[in-house]
């Protein structure tokens, strides 16, 4: 009887990856082993989904095969978690290794989330004035015009472009809503499908308003997992050649290509690091002195956390100009509509009097 094909699982998110490292971990400091660890995890699993996780977990181990296997029996957990926990197994740092998974894995749902509140809040605003200036402009400004017309006028200028805008838009109201479905047709295509991301990421990394806010991204995220894969038994090149897949940033994945190939030139790899220009001249001279010290990995950790607080300090600053911003734009617009109507309004109704 053939095999049914398996369905392809999605992989675990950040926010649940960093909970599910945590709680590992735990179980390790405990002074547990690995089954008893799982076990334990899966007595307290409140979700199907995280059963059926630890139960294929915990049925791999029984089989008697390693805990790496087990990991990559679950099919939730990305690329980077299996070659890290592959890594810790091999070395014995299974726990150290958890734990560094567990505040990367938090690290990237921090920067994600934070990013997301930064373009989901103004988003809401400018909706809301889309709205409200849609409403004016076609059922507030004809009520207008009827006004100037029992009084022998009509609008000119400024507010009769915008009845006319009115007008159109009413009439043509099908062609918006189509345009509108497909802009949230777009939307959905470029936030929740993988060749969306890509191609939205690769946008944002080339515009300018952007471009060095997301290296800054990538230049954290490759701190952190150098930080993480300096505390096994990799060799530099191999951890580059690891970190480099999952940096999503072109001009960084280039710049750590151009590592590698200094590293096996002879360079060092702080000194390779430092002549990158990976960092700014600033984190290029805590990498210089860890490397001196026998702390590069401490000062790795040091820039990724340093990085996490900019970001965090960018994105408040962004939130904290556009709020008000968006509302003196929003008054302004909604001034002049009204202005438009009213100032030529007074002067008719004072010509009357």
């Amino acid at each position: 009887m053939p095999k049914k094909s398996k369905k392809k699982k999605k992989l675990l998110v950040n926010k649940e990856l960093a909970l599910f490292f945590d709680q590992f971990a735990m179980t390790l400091d405990a002074g547990l082993n690995h089954t008893d660890g799982i076990q334990i995890m899966l007595e307290d699993a409140a979700s199907s989904e995280g059963k059926e996780i630890l139960e294929t977990m915990l049925e791999t181990l029984h089989e008697g095969k390693p805990l790496s296997a087990a990991f990559e029996s679950a099919e939730v957990f990305p690329k980077y978690a299996l070659d890290m926990m592959s890594i810790g197994e091999r070395s014995g740092k299974t726990d150290d290794v958890a734990h560094s998974l567990a505040n990367y894995y938090d690290r990237e749902e921090n920067i994600a989330q934070g990013i997301k509140n930064a373009v989901t809040y103004p988003m809401i605003i400018i909706l809301m004035m889309f709205i409200v200036i849609l409403v004016l402009i076609i059922k507030v400004l004809p009520v207008f015009n009827q006004v100037f017309i029992q009084l022998g006028s009509e609008m000119t200028g400024f507010s009769r472009g915008l009845l006319n805008l009115g007008n159109a838009i009413s009439r043509y109201s099908l062609l918006f809503m189509g345009i509108l479905i497909l802009i949230i047709i777009l939307y959905f295509i470029l936030a929740k499908t993988d060749g969306g991301k890509a191609a939205f990421g690769r946008f944002v990394q080339v515009f300018p308003l952007t471009k060095g806010f997301y290296h800054k991204i990538a230049a954290g995220r490759f701190a952190s997992s150098m930080a993480l894969t300096m505390n096994t038994n990799l060799g530099p090149d191999e951890s580059l050649r690891m970190v480099k897949n999952i940096v999503d940033n072109k001009e960084v994945e280039t710049k750590i290509e151009e590592v590698r190939t200094m590293i096996r030139g002879g360079l060092s790899f702080t000194d390779a690091l430092v002549d990158s220009g990976i960092f700014n001249n600033l984190y290029s001279r805590m990498i210089s002195v860890g490397g001196k010290s026998g702390a590069t990995d401490k000062a790795l950790s040091k820039i990724a956390t340093n990085y996490e607080a900019e970001i965090d300090d960018r994105i408040s600053n962004i939130i904290a100009i556009l709020e008000p911003t968006l509302v003196i734009i929003f008054s302004i617009v909604v001034c002049l509509i009204l202005l438009s109507v009213m100032m030529p309004l007074m002067s008719i109704m004072s010509s009357i009097g």
